[in-house]
């Protein structure tokens, strides 16, 4: 056997031990403050009845955590009977839940400690306090005293139940408080109120009150646990967008690496349209979210040369109309590859349509105007300025200058005005770190993208992309 699953019996044969010890001497105290009690059989069997019913239903929320609305009847038994006849209903609904849940037998002695523990303590303290003061039960304070004994029930059970498992398991105390307390705290209010609620009609119209808990209680426990399941898959939704989101930026990175490594010459001119996208969208005042995706649009809006063979991606001649019409497939390849990941569908949009024109000239589908998504016009400029200044292209590269001059030449026709001014600017205030394109750093940018994915909230981790104004094409 490894030594970590050792480790694990051991302390589990020392709960064990150390629980049943513990329970002995509950049980002790609970037989010597037991003729004191008030052993109202009816009252007694009723509640018991409604607390078994809670507890053998109550709904499971993860394998140790359970929703049981049981708690308000064993309180009302602390109040109205005392800690000895309290503490036999806690025993006989964690001996009667056993038979559901079969625990182990660690668990279990645990589990009977904390329902004896919480009700005979609970019982006791509020006849203590009761006894030593002239309230009864026809005052406000008997009814805060209700509310401060659940309290101080709760406590007693959480914090049993938290040192259980900081033993056993090594989760801190403070985290079960946050992951398990303090959702439950709202509920748990509720419960007391209700408990309040129902101690106030026992008194004033008796035990048939109790036959109306009854039917509060259960509707209770159904809603917390429709409540706590809902949450405990919202933790579950949120860790699996999150693993979705880095398996998505892992695959992502490896289709650019694997482009990286065909052609250098297409990663760095992507690298380069993609800092140079952002800034574009950046200075024209879209959102951080419109940014992010034109970024990594423009890292992947070559995707799709993945189909080109090397005589076309690599080599220096004259192109036949044939290689023309599979180049020209390239932004529906790399639009139908992204489209494949979740929520990539704003990012296949604008790859797909980052060779339209204004003029609507442009292909695979020859949209115009405001048909063409803006910011596959803002990918349009960068690449078109990209390809003209780029030294490591197979044309004699042109000077930033000329490059602006073309650029303002096609303005209206193949390119958008707005975004071409837009740039400009940029390039003439030297806001762009780079002008030519031959320090395009493609690791850089790369790794932007992947920091912006890790940080993006939860709920946008695979709806990243959604964002509001982006035409879909």
């Amino acid at each position: 056997m490894p030594e970590e699953d050792k480790r694990l019996t051991g302390r589990e044969a020392v709960a064990q031990t150390v629980g049943s010890a513990l329970l002995v001497v509950v049980l002790a105290v609970a037989v010597i403050s037991a003729p004191s009690a008030n052993w109202d059989f009816a009252l007694l069997g009723v509640l018991l009845g409604f607390a078994i019913i809670s507890d053998v239903t109550a709904k499971a929320v993860t394998e140790r955590f359970k929703v049981s609305g049981s708690f308000p009847a064993l309180v009302l038994a602390m109040v109205f009977l005392g800690g000895a006849p309290a503490a036999v209903m806690g025993l006989a609904t964690a001996l009667l839940g056993w038979l559901r849940w079969r625990e182990p037998i660690h668990s279990f002695i645990q589990n009977v400690l904390n329902y004896t523990t919480f009700t005979l303590v609970g019982g006791l303290v509020f006849h203590a306090v009761l006894n030593g003061t002239d309230i009864t039960n026809k005052d406000v304070g008997f009814y805060v005293l209700i509310f401060g004994v659940f309290m101080l029930a709760l406590a007693i059970n959480f914090s049993l139940v938290a040192i259980y498992i900081r033993y056993l398991q090594g989760t801190p105390i403070l985290t079960q408080i946050e992951k398990a307390l303090i959702p439950l705290l709202p509920s748990e209010l509720m419960a007391a109120l209700m408990a309040v609620g129902v101690a106030f009609l026992y008194v004033q119209v008796g035990i048939a009150a109790v036959a109306l808990f009854g039917v509060v209680l259960i509707t209770f426990q159904y809603l917390l646990g429709a409540l706590l399941v809902s949450q405990q898959r919202a933790v579950d939704l949120e860790k699996r967008s999150n693993e979705l989101a880095s398996f998505q930026v892992g695959m992502l990175s490896a289709l650019l690496r694997t482009l990286d490594l065909r052609d250098q010459m297409t990663a760095r001119h992507s690298a380069a349209v993609a800092r140079y996208s952002r800034a574009i969208a950046q200075r024209a005042g879209f959102s951080r979210q419109e940014e992010e995706l034109v970024h990594i649009a423009a890292l992947l809006h070559d995707i799709g040369k993945f189909i080109l063979p090397d005589r076309i991606l690599k080599a220096n001649v004259p192109l036949t109309d044939e290689d023309w019409m599979l180049i020209k497939r390239h932004p529906q390849q790399g639009a139908r590859v992204v489209s494949s990941l979740d929520g990539y569908g704003p990012v296949a949009d604008i790859i797909l349509a980052h060779h339209e024109r204004i003029d609507g000239k442009g292909y695979p589908r020859g949209l115009k105007g405001d048909e063409i998504p803006e910011l596959a016009r803002i990918i349009s400029v960068s690449d078109t300025y990209d390809v003209m200044t780029a030294r490591d292209s197979y044309r004699t590269p042109m000077s930033s200058q000329d490059a602006i001059a073309e650029l303002r030449r096609v303005a209206g026709a193949q390119l958008d005005a707005r975004f071409v001014e837009v740039f400009i600017e940029l390039l003439e205030g030297q806001d762009v770190s780079f002008q030519h394109g031959e320090a395009a750093d493609f690791e850089k940018e790369l790794a932007l993208e992947a920091r912006i994915a890790e940080t993006a909230s939860p709920e946008g981790a695979s709806n990243r992309f959604q964002v509001a104004g982006v035409q879909s094409s």
